[in-house]
């Protein structure tokens, strides 16, 4: 079953350039528990923004590029075909973005954990709005969280 988990402004925005304008720690905690088990996909733009720029520990990464290169701890792969191989393999697997990541892999998703930040600060990058698409339903709603007003 593929998954995934993005957080979105008020606007679906996901962020500007590489990196997100808004990070919540309560996201981040909802992020590491939800994909705590799993295998993630990331393409390596969204890998080079993680800390360190290193795959996230204890979670089998699939990194997506186009580029011929090698990184340690996780297997590298070269197309939505291989990715998608790469995770049948295991029983759960998330895609974590980037944007093109998200519109790559879209048709293959069977559940989306989505985190709606109630601001709109500038983005460059979107995740479709689930709320305009007919054929995705909200299933559960966790409680209003609020970080620093």
């Amino acid at each position: 079953m593929l998954e995934a988990i993005v957080a979105v402004y008020a606007d679906w925005g996901i962020g500007n350039g590489t990196t997100q304008p808004v990070v919540l720690s309560a996201d981040r905690a909802h992020f590491r528990s939800v994909t705590g088990d799993a295998a993630v996909i990331v393409g390596r733009k969204t890998l080079e923004d993680f800390p360190g720029g290193r795959p996230l520990k204890g979670r089998h990464n699939i990194i997506v590029t186009r580029q011929d290169l090698t990184v340690p701890g996780a297997e590298v792969v070269h197309s939505t075909e291989e990715a998608l191989s790469a995770a049948e393999k295991h029983p759960r697997c998330l895609v974590l973005g980037g944007a093109s990541i998200f519109e790559q892999f879209f048709p293959y998703f069977q559940k989306i954990y989505i985190t709606k930040i109630g601001c709109c600060p500038e983005s460059s990058r979107f995740f479709p709005n689930l709320d305009d698409l007919p054929d995705w339903q909200c299933t559960e709603k966790g409680p209003l969280l609020e970080e620093d007003g």
